[in-house]
């Protein structure tokens, strides 16, 4: 009898254990949040919380409708999909509500992979319609192979928690999707063939929310990889192999790096970890110490391969490096299973496979793991290319070069900064950027350049005199500000051009535009005040178009914050020594 009570006890405790390690799942959410938003810029920050937001909350939406079904009901097409059904709706009181939650979570976590790889250039919509397909079709069928009972669980093929099913899956659709993309403005400098001939680097603009977020997702993980745990021996050793892992792959990393690029990168060792974690995420239940520090070595080499093969290969911009973590190393983790599955291992004799090449089980489970790797990988490439064309011939996937230079807080979601009373510190404003990296607009050259890009360099601001009558005098005051250090050229350009008489003078500029309508909750925002030089004209013969114009290429670097120019129209002139006004008191002047 006793042994009976606490055979049901054991039960309700890894019942319970179930539903925190999902809850420790969501929790990941917020790792991925952070990670993202520290290793992009910040003019991009709310938007990337919106969309890790939305993703979870979009995905939801899906998972009851149809998702659950498809990858839950029972096996239909010889286990290709699940039955559809409505039992979270019809049939509520016997559903099996830990199973849904648990499962849920997991499918968010594969929509929100593809975000980072996509972050900076994609059109809110548009990642809201691929981040639902994502969670309805794409990853419920695939996993319904693997989890569901599907044809993939009946071959033989293991994946304890989600290596192939998720991040192999998630850094397909991110690789996709960035190639499809193409890549930040700045990222890839090209000769006029087009061929790439610098990679320029994009620091994230901190660091420390990055890293938060990784021990967030390693905290997380333990859920994410023991939740499905049924025995206090099997836990503690997912416990085990998901510390091992990362951790190593963090040390190889880090030694590598120093060797390499002569200092240890704290970044690449952000993502290293990661790798670590994706690449044990399949093995886990089945791999032992030595198993888990092995794959976890080969991670922390993977995902720096991983990222100059991206770079300086295929050109595929990936902000976040989430095609080296995801979908790299979940490819090696599915592979590992074959390698490394241990008898040894408590969760072996549940996981119902054959030992690993390496540990005396020869090919069979080897071939079992490519070969449910190859499936997975097939459908995800075909179903996921066919969404992303299709948004891309309707909605569109990419912001306008005006809106991606300017920041998709502002311009998707009416947001100044993500950072309130920091946001006068943000060096992605494009008034306060000095010349770096990230202010590089892609093109140096005046004449090659977009408006757009013109226009981000040095905007124009122009006060609209039509309906002043007085104001009709046909003088205009052109007042440029600029860096200190395009004060001769801009003085050479306004010689050119017949301008000869200027006022310059040595001044503090605002680092947000005063007057610009940048507010948050209806309250001016302060503006940084930094060392420029002001060239104040004022002509009528000389079209104030051409001074404009002359001013524009002047002062273009091709970078963000070149300068900027006020015209105003001008009521009267007179000149103190003759007494002449307007036209005649400026001829001798320009």
């Amino acid at each position: 009898m006793t042994e009976e009570i606490l055979k049901v006890l054991d039960g309700e405790i890894f019942a319970v254990w179930f539903l925190i390690g999902a809850a420790f799942v969501f929790w990941m959410q917020a790792g991925f949040a952070m990670c993202e938003a520290g290793f992009t810029r910040a003019k991009n920050a709310g938007n990337i919380i919106m969309k890790n937001l939305m993703d979870f909350c979009i995905g939801t939406v899906m998972w009851f409708i149809c998702g659950a079904s498809l990858m839950l009901g029972p096996n239909l097409l010889h286990g290709f999909i699940g039955g559809f059904s409505f039992d979270v709706f019809t049939n509520y009181g016997n559903f099996d509500y830990s199973s849904f939650v648990f499962n849920l979570v997991f499918c968010a976590t594969t929509a929100t992979i593809v975000s980072g790889s996509m972050a900076e250039r994609t059109k809110f919509s548009s990642y809201c319609i691929y981040s639902a397909i994502i969670s309805a079709i794409i990853y419920p069928i695939e996993a319904h192979w693997t989890w569901g009972g599907g044809f993939l669980a009946q071959w033989g093929f293991h994946d304890y928690a989600g290596s192939n099913c998720i991040h192999m899956v998630g850094g397909i659709c991110a690789f996709i999707g960035a190639w499809m993309l193409g890549p930040r403005i700045g990222k890839f400098d090209r000769d006029k063939e087009g061929k790439v001939t610098k990679v320029n680097a994009f620091p994230g603009h901190n660091l420390v929310i990055a890293a938060l977020g990784v021990f967030i997702l390693w905290l997380g993980w333990y859920g994410f990889n023991g939740a499905a745990a049924t025995d206090v021996p099997t836990l503690g050793s997912v416990f085990l192999t998901t510390t091992v892992a990362p951790a190593v792959a963090t040390v190889v990393c880090m030694i590598f790096t120093w060797i390499r690029y002569g200092k240890p990168d704290v970044s690449m060792c952000l993502n290293a970890s990661l790798a670590g974690l994706v690449a044990i995420t399949a093995p886990c239940d089945v791999a032992d110490c030595a198993g888990a520090a092995i794959i976890g070595a080969v991670s922390g080499l993977l995902v720096v391969f991983g990222v100059w093969f991206n770079d300086n290969v295929t050109h595929v911009d990936d902000p976040v490096g989430a095609v080296a973590v995801h979908m790299l190393n979940g490819i090696w983790g599915t592979i590992a299973v074959g390698l490394f599955a241990t008898s040894s291992a408590p969760g072996f004799a549940v996981a119902g496979i054959e030992e690993g090449l390496f540990y005396g089980g020869g090919f069979s489970q080897l071939g079992k793991q490519l070969g449910g790797m190859f499936v997975t990988a097939l459908w995800t490439v075909v179903t996921i290319y066919i969404a992303f064309l299709i948004i891309k011939k309707t909605v569109g996937l990419r912001v306008t070069e005006e809106e991606e230079i300017m920041g998709l807080d502002v311009k998707e979601h009416g947001l100044p900064s993500a950072y309130a009373g920091f946001a006068i510190m943000d060096i992605s404003n494009t008034m306060t950027m000095s010349v770096n990296e990230n202010t590089n607009l892609g093109e140096d050259n005046y004449e090659a350049a977009s408006d757009a890009k013109k226009n981000a360099a040095v905007p124009v601001v122009r006060e609209d005199a039509a309906d002043i009558p007085e104001m009709h005098t046909g003088i205009s005051k052109v007042v440029i500000i600029a860096k200190l250090s395009r004060y001769d050229k801009l003085k050479r350009a306004m010689n050119d051009l017949g301008v000869t008489g200027m006022t310059v003078t040595q001044v503090m500029g605002c680092g947000i535009q005063k007057g610009s309508g940048d507010r948050y909750r209806g309250v001016e925002i302060d503006a940084t005040l930094l060392p420029k030089v002001k060239l104040e004209v004022v002509v009528s013969a000389i079209p104030v178009d051409d001074v404009v114009a002359a001013a524009k290429k002047a002062l273009y670097t091709g970078h963000i914050g070149d300068g900027k120019i006020f015209v105003y129209p001008v009521s009267r002139v007179v000149k103190i020594r003759t007494g002449e006004e307007n036209f005649a008191a400026l001829q001798d002047v320009e």
